[in-house]
């Protein structure tokens, strides 16, 4: 079993990494670059040990929840404090002491909470599982392999705010027999905090036999921090091509540029009632859509759901696969989130930036679309929106 020591670098590299692999979802890279910056300039200096779940220590999955754009300039006290809050809450309600966590998903801000958490001297929390459940962002709690598993229950269910002081704190503490209920209950409650919070869920103890063992994507933080040292290391930015190839080496998954330096020529954004950001984005061949020859709308829920063509009449890419952000412009990946979407659209001329945006496709790991209701929750979600198609696997 690989064991890994991550200090700020590191984290970093997972941050670059993330925003890429994160399919346009996990919260926005740019926050998690500040984020980074303000740990660097606490004083922390330590590292986190990340590893392969053991299958005896008590563990959860630990995230931040809600619109990205809604927790647009997340600070560090913003993570620290939700983490604490509901660190605090979970433990009071299942009874145990934490001793590792795990990323829900991959993303700039969901794959270093847990380590951001590891690092704080105020829980117990040792070390991080080397992993998430989905390998990649995703919109809702039941796209996920812990969703998925027979034995893994999401309850109890634990959100808090990020107050700094106790007599703020706003929690809640969530029991229902599904993560889709979960969800529903979670959702009203995040918008209520202020479209976003901590949560802590899927509890892993003695009394499931510590039942993460076989329910998450191994390996995928040391995956997110291959890609994001080989971007952040890189003397220029890397080709679109260059990255796809880097990406089916670390990950083994099928990898492919859709479109190779297009232009963000249109976003329409708004945040539900649910605290998730919905949004189109257009992308052209030239940087004006009036001498544009070809035209591709990607259709979002926080995370890229669905990418069409003007050339074609079957969607160029379809969730549960990956549509992933990449920019040869800066060499960075970036997400939905309305700052990460500023260095390539100008929202207040309603027109790029001059800035060239790639678009790559990576095949769903197995274990994600294998697990039992995945695929299902993604088809809703595309129905929601307008698409009642075929998707890439079988429901």
């Amino acid at each position: 079993m690989a064991v890994y020591q991550y200090g700020i670098t590191d984290f970093q590299y997972i941050a670059a990494g993330a925003a890429i692999l994160a399919s346009g979802g996990g919260g926005s890279y740019r926050d998690a670059v500040s984020v980074l910056g303000e740990l660097a300039g606490s004083g922390w200096s330590g590292t986190v040990q990340v590893k392969d779940y053991d299958g005896v220590t008590d563990c959860c999955v630990l995230a931040l929840m809600g619109s990205p754009d809604a927790a647009e300039s997340l600070t560090l006290a913003d993570i620290e404090y939700s983490i604490i809050n509901t660190v605090e809450l979970f433990q009071n309600t299942a009874g145990v002491t934490l001793g590792c966590v795990i990323p829900v998903e991959i993303g700039p801000i969901n794959s270093i909470v847990p380590l951001i958490a590891a690092a704080l001297s105020s829980n117990a929390i040792q070390w991080v599982v080397n992993g998430d459940g989905a390998g990649r962002a995703v919109p809702e709690l039941p796209q996920t392999t812990y969703s998925g598993s027979a034995t893994l229950a999401a309850s109890p269910c634990a959100l808090a705010n990020d107050a700094s002081e106790s007599a703020a704190i706003q929690s809640a503490a969530l029991t229902a027999p599904t993560a889709a209920q979960v969800e529903t209950l979670a959702g009203g409650i995040v918008a209520a905090f202020g479209s976003f919070s901590g949560i802590g869920l899927w509890p892993s103890v003695a009394g499931n036999k510590y039942a993460l063992t076989g329910s998450y994507i191994a390996g995928t933080l040391a995956q997110t921090w291959i890609l994001g040292q080989y971007l952040l290391l890189a003397p220029n930015p890397p080709a679109t091509a260059d990255v796809v190839a880097q990406i089916n080496a670390i990950t083994g998954r099928g990898t492919a540029a859709v479109v190779t330096n297009f232009y963000i020529t249109g976003v329409t954004q708004s945040t539900t009632s649910a605290s998730l950001d919905t949004g189109i984005i257009r992308l052209d061949n030239t940087q004006d859509q009036a001498s544009s020859t070809e035209t591709h709308y990607i259709y979002n829920l926080n995370e890229n759901l669905i990418m069409y063509s003007s050339l074609s009449s079957i969607p160029d890419i379809i969730a549960p696969d990956s549509i992933c952000y990449y920019s040869e412009s800066t060499g960075r990946g970036f997400s939905n989130a309305s700052d990460d979407l500023a260095s390539y659209f100008d929202a207040s001329t309603g027109k790029s930036t001059g800035l060239a945006v790639s678009v790559i496709k990576v095949d769903a790991v197995a274990e994600f679309y294998q697990a039992t209701g995945v695929v299902a929750s993604f088809a809703g979600l595309l129905r929601n929106i307008g698409y009642a198609g075929a998707l890439p696997y079988s429901a």
